[in-house]
Protein backbone atom coordinates (compact mmCIF):
# COMPACT_ATOMS: atom_id res chain seq x y z
CA UNK A 1 0.00 0.00 0.00
CA UNK A 2 1.38 3.76 -0.78
CA UNK A 3 0.17 6.95 0.98
CA UNK A 4 1.74 10.32 0.09
CA UNK A 5 4.80 11.14 2.44
CA UNK A 6 3.63 12.67 5.85
CA UNK A 7 3.19 16.73 5.31
CA UNK A 8 4.47 17.54 9.22
CA UNK A 9 4.03 20.79 8.36
CA UNK A 10 0.38 20.94 7.65
CA UNK A 11 -0.28 17.87 10.23
CA UNK A 12 -2.49 19.39 13.39
CA UNK A 13 -2.60 17.90 17.06
CA UNK A 14 -6.06 15.99 17.90
CA UNK A 15 -6.37 14.71 21.32
CA UNK A 16 -8.86 12.86 22.50
CA UNK A 17 -10.74 12.56 26.03
CA UNK A 18 -13.21 9.97 27.19
CA UNK A 19 -15.76 11.27 29.53
CA UNK A 20 -16.47 8.93 32.57
CA UNK A 21 -19.47 9.66 35.12
CA UNK A 22 -20.33 12.93 33.59
CA UNK A 23 -24.07 13.67 31.51
CA UNK A 24 -23.82 15.40 28.42
CA UNK A 25 -25.01 18.15 29.72
CA UNK A 26 -22.30 18.64 32.62
CA UNK A 27 -19.73 18.03 29.55
CA UNK A 28 -21.13 20.85 28.12
CA UNK A 29 -21.06 23.38 31.01
CA UNK A 30 -17.58 22.44 31.44
CA UNK A 31 -16.59 23.51 28.16
CA UNK A 32 -18.43 26.47 28.38
CA UNK A 33 -17.00 27.76 31.84
CA UNK A 34 -13.31 26.70 30.26
CA UNK A 35 -10.79 29.62 30.64
CA UNK A 36 -10.32 29.58 26.61
CA UNK A 37 -13.64 30.38 26.59
CA UNK A 38 -15.57 28.71 23.85
CA UNK A 39 -18.09 29.21 22.42
CA UNK A 40 -20.37 26.72 19.55
CA UNK A 41 -19.76 27.54 15.94
CA UNK A 42 -22.24 25.44 13.08
CA UNK A 43 -25.14 23.37 14.07
CA UNK A 44 -24.54 20.64 15.92
CA UNK A 45 -24.96 17.16 13.29
CA UNK A 46 -24.98 13.79 12.51
CA UNK A 47 -21.80 11.96 11.20
CA UNK A 48 -21.84 9.06 9.43
CA UNK A 49 -18.68 7.58 8.15
CA UNK A 50 -18.02 3.22 6.61
CA UNK A 51 -14.78 2.32 7.71
CA UNK A 52 -12.23 0.54 5.62
CA UNK A 53 -9.93 -2.08 6.40
CA UNK A 54 -7.66 -4.87 4.87
CA UNK A 55 -8.81 -8.40 5.11
CA UNK A 56 -6.46 -8.80 8.08
CA UNK A 57 -7.51 -5.39 10.09
CA UNK A 58 -4.06 -3.61 9.76
CA UNK A 59 -5.28 -0.92 10.45
CA UNK A 60 -7.78 -2.32 13.86
CA UNK A 61 -4.52 -4.22 15.01
CA UNK A 62 -1.89 -0.86 14.35
CA UNK A 63 -3.98 1.00 16.50
CA UNK A 64 -4.52 -1.30 19.12
CA UNK A 65 -0.87 -1.92 19.11
CA UNK A 66 -0.51 1.38 19.96
CA UNK A 67 1.60 2.02 16.63
CA UNK A 68 3.24 5.43 16.10
CA UNK A 69 2.29 5.56 12.40
CA UNK A 70 -1.18 4.94 11.26
CA UNK A 71 -3.64 4.98 8.25
CA UNK A 72 -7.25 5.32 8.31
CA UNK A 73 -9.19 5.06 5.23
CA UNK A 74 -13.11 5.76 5.36
CA UNK A 75 -16.25 7.12 4.00
CA UNK A 76 -17.70 10.74 5.70
CA UNK A 77 -21.06 12.29 5.21
CA UNK A 78 -23.42 14.81 7.11
CA UNK A 79 -27.48 13.68 7.85
CA UNK A 80 -29.38 10.52 7.45
CA UNK A 81 -27.65 7.10 7.96
CA UNK A 82 -29.29 5.68 5.56
CA UNK A 83 -30.80 6.23 2.25
CA UNK A 84 -29.56 8.62 -0.89
CA UNK A 85 -25.92 9.94 0.26
CA UNK A 86 -25.73 13.66 -1.90
CA UNK A 87 -22.15 14.53 -0.93
CA UNK A 88 -19.66 11.48 0.49
CA UNK A 89 -16.45 12.57 1.05
CA UNK A 90 -13.44 9.54 0.85
CA UNK A 91 -10.79 10.46 3.51
CA UNK A 92 -7.53 8.93 4.01
CA UNK A 93 -5.98 10.00 7.85
CA UNK A 94 -2.59 9.39 8.01
CA UNK A 95 -1.18 10.09 11.31
CA UNK A 96 2.77 10.44 13.22
CA UNK A 97 2.15 9.92 17.17
CA UNK A 98 -0.42 12.75 18.21
CA UNK A 99 0.17 14.47 14.77
CA UNK A 100 -2.36 13.89 11.98
CA UNK A 101 -3.29 14.65 8.34
CA UNK A 102 -6.28 14.19 6.26
CA UNK A 103 -6.80 13.99 2.40
CA UNK A 104 -10.32 14.01 1.03
CA UNK A 105 -11.63 13.45 -2.50
CA UNK A 106 -15.95 13.80 -2.84
CA UNK A 107 -17.35 10.74 -4.38
CA UNK A 108 -20.19 10.25 -6.46
CA UNK A 109 -23.59 9.96 -4.82
CA UNK A 110 -25.05 6.62 -3.95
CA UNK A 111 -27.94 4.83 -2.12
CA UNK A 112 -26.68 3.20 1.26
CA UNK A 113 -29.15 0.12 2.05
CA UNK A 114 -29.14 -3.25 2.55
CA UNK A 115 -28.37 -3.75 -1.24
CA UNK A 116 -24.95 -1.72 -0.73
CA UNK A 117 -22.09 -4.34 -1.68
CA UNK A 118 -18.41 -3.96 -2.16
CA UNK A 119 -18.70 -3.67 -5.86
CA UNK A 120 -21.07 -0.94 -5.93
CA UNK A 121 -18.64 0.99 -3.41
CA UNK A 122 -15.95 0.70 -6.01
CA UNK A 123 -17.97 1.35 -8.70
CA UNK A 124 -18.22 4.84 -7.14
CA UNK A 125 -14.78 5.11 -6.76
CA UNK A 126 -14.01 4.40 -9.88
CA UNK A 127 -16.56 7.05 -11.20
CA UNK A 128 -15.11 9.76 -9.26
CA UNK A 129 -12.35 11.96 -9.47
CA UNK A 130 -9.69 10.04 -7.57
CA UNK A 131 -5.79 9.80 -8.30
CA UNK A 132 -4.31 6.21 -9.41
CA UNK A 133 -3.04 6.10 -5.35
CA UNK A 134 -6.35 6.29 -3.52
CA UNK A 135 -7.51 3.81 -6.37
CA UNK A 136 -4.57 1.27 -5.97
CA UNK A 137 -5.14 1.77 -2.22
CA UNK A 138 -8.65 0.88 -2.21
CA UNK A 139 -8.20 -2.48 -3.84
CA UNK A 140 -6.78 -3.92 -0.97
CA UNK A 141 -9.45 -2.86 1.25
CA UNK A 142 -13.21 -3.72 2.54
CA UNK A 143 -15.87 -2.11 4.40
CA UNK A 144 -15.48 -2.38 8.04
CA UNK A 145 -17.41 -0.89 10.04
CA UNK A 146 -20.36 2.04 9.67
CA UNK A 147 -20.92 4.24 12.62
CA UNK A 148 -22.82 7.27 13.16
CA UNK A 149 -23.07 10.17 15.84
CA UNK A 150 -23.58 13.33 17.09
CA UNK A 151 -21.29 16.24 17.33
CA UNK A 152 -21.33 19.83 18.21
CA UNK A 153 -18.46 22.02 17.76
CA UNK A 154 -16.53 24.91 19.89
CA UNK A 155 -14.28 27.35 19.16
CA UNK A 156 -11.75 29.31 21.77
CA UNK A 157 -11.90 33.06 22.11
CA UNK A 158 -8.24 33.19 20.36
CA UNK A 159 -9.58 31.04 17.87
CA UNK A 160 -6.56 28.83 17.95
CA UNK A 161 -8.42 25.62 19.74
CA UNK A 162 -11.24 24.14 17.92
CA UNK A 163 -13.48 21.27 20.38
CA UNK A 164 -16.15 19.24 19.41
CA UNK A 165 -18.36 16.67 21.93
CA UNK A 166 -19.34 13.94 20.11
CA UNK A 167 -22.53 11.44 21.79
CA UNK A 168 -25.64 9.23 20.50
CA UNK A 169 -22.83 6.99 19.67
CA UNK A 170 -24.02 4.23 17.19
CA UNK A 171 -21.77 1.52 15.57
CA UNK A 172 -23.27 -0.94 12.77
CA UNK A 173 -22.06 -4.30 11.36
CA UNK A 174 -21.09 -4.16 7.64
CA UNK A 175 -19.88 -6.41 5.04
CA UNK A 176 -19.19 -6.98 1.19
CA UNK A 177 -22.98 -7.58 0.67
CA UNK A 178 -26.35 -8.58 2.25
CA UNK A 179 -26.42 -5.36 4.91
CA UNK A 180 -29.37 -5.42 6.54
CA UNK A 181 -27.73 -3.69 9.29
CA UNK A 182 -29.29 -5.34 12.39
CA UNK A 183 -26.28 -6.17 14.00
CA UNK A 184 -25.88 -2.93 15.96
CA UNK A 185 -24.20 -1.14 19.33
CA UNK A 186 -25.15 1.67 20.99
CA UNK A 187 -22.27 3.42 23.34
CA UNK A 188 -23.46 6.07 26.18
CA UNK A 189 -19.88 7.52 26.04
CA UNK A 190 -19.32 11.09 25.22
CA UNK A 191 -16.08 12.19 23.68
CA UNK A 192 -14.39 15.55 23.60
CA UNK A 193 -11.73 16.01 20.85
CA UNK A 194 -9.11 19.06 20.85
CA UNK A 195 -7.63 20.02 17.37
CA UNK A 196 -5.17 22.61 16.92
CA UNK A 197 -2.20 23.49 14.37
CA UNK A 198 1.07 22.17 15.11
CA UNK A 199 2.67 25.98 16.18
CA UNK A 200 0.35 26.16 18.79
CA UNK A 201 1.50 23.05 20.38
CA UNK A 202 3.50 24.97 23.60
CA UNK A 203 0.24 26.74 24.90
CA UNK A 204 -1.77 24.33 24.51
CA UNK A 205 -1.91 22.60 27.59
CA UNK A 206 -3.07 25.60 29.26
CA UNK A 207 -5.99 24.20 27.36
CA UNK A 208 -6.06 20.71 27.85
CA UNK A 209 -4.96 20.89 31.37
CA UNK A 210 -7.81 22.21 32.18
CA UNK A 211 -10.06 20.10 30.77
CA UNK A 212 -11.91 17.74 33.68
CA UNK A 213 -11.66 14.51 31.37
CA UNK A 214 -9.56 11.59 31.17
CA UNK A 215 -7.00 11.94 27.81
CA UNK A 216 -7.39 8.52 25.86
CA UNK A 217 -5.95 7.13 22.97
CA UNK A 218 -9.49 5.33 21.90
CA UNK A 219 -10.46 5.32 18.16
CA UNK A 220 -14.23 5.31 17.37
CA UNK A 221 -13.37 2.82 14.93
CA UNK A 222 -11.68 0.77 16.86
CA UNK A 223 -14.25 0.97 19.85
CA UNK A 224 -16.78 -0.16 16.91
CA UNK A 225 -14.90 -2.98 15.70
CA UNK A 226 -14.03 -3.95 19.77
CA UNK A 227 -18.27 -3.73 20.03
CA UNK A 228 -19.07 -5.91 17.22
CA UNK A 229 -16.22 -8.17 16.84
CA UNK A 230 -15.20 -8.62 20.35
CA UNK A 231 -13.00 -11.93 18.94
CA UNK A 232 -10.76 -9.61 16.94
CA UNK A 233 -9.85 -8.17 20.26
Amino acid sequence: MFFPPFNEEAARYERKFMVDAMSYHSVEQQIKIHPAVFSPIFHPRYINNIYFDTNEFDFFYDNVSGKSSRRKARIRWYGDVKGMIAKPVLEFKIREGMLGNKISFPLQAFRLDENLNTEQLFEVFRNSDLPLWALENLLHFKPALLNRYRRKYFLSFNQKFRLTIDNELNYFGIGGNNNNYLESYTSDDVIVELKYERKYDDIAPHVSNKLPFRLTKSSKYVNGIEFLHPTLA
